[in-house]
């Protein structure tokens, strides 16, 4: 399969109890345009997955990652435009440095109770629901998980640990 590769990275407050994320609001016709999600994109040829991460954070945060920690991996098969396959490496970021602005040319920056993410208060992809409480469990393990799509829904959902 040939995917595209990114990162997917959920920045958490120092008390750990908020995780800043990007509202897609500034353009329309984006296929997340709306939705809550965690930041991150598409790897450089020339990078390792942590670099990507870093300089992905950076460019939509302004944050420097001094720390991140691997949650998983997800195989998104059909979940880009025209049902492009998708790779992401799913990352925590406890500690960092900087003050991120109001918003990126994505969207608005909000730190977001990680409970309100939890039990479904914040808008985003129905699917992201599956993984995101294997990325923010007391006492994480590494997961690496597929998530089939077709005509922009979550088929199913599986993983091992």
């Amino acid at each position: 399969m040939q995917a595209i590769i990114a990162t997917l990275g959920y920045v958490l407050s120092p008390s750990r109890d908020q995780v800043l994320m990007v509202r897609r609001d500034t353009r329309p016709d984006d296929l997340h345009y709306g939705k809550y999600n965690g930041l991150g994109g598409k790897l450089e040829p020339d990078e390792d997955v942590v670099s990507g991460l870093r300089r992905e954070i950076h460019e939509e945060a302004g944050l420097d990652c001094t720390t991140v920690d691997l949650a998983g991996t997800i195989s998104w098969p059909g979940f880009g435009r025209g049902g492009a396959n998708w790779f992401g490496f799913v990352f925590r970021v406890p500690a960092w440095t900087g003050t991120p602005p109001a918003g990126n040319d994505e969207g608005s920056l909000h730190w977001v109770p990680v409970a309100d993410v939890l039990a479904g208060q914040v808008p985003m992809w129905e699917s992201d629901r599956h993984f995101l409480p294997l990325v923010f469990a007391d006492s994480p393990t590494v997961f690496h998980g597929v998530m089939p799509f077709a005509d922009g829904k979550a088929l199913s959902w599986s993983f091992v640990s």
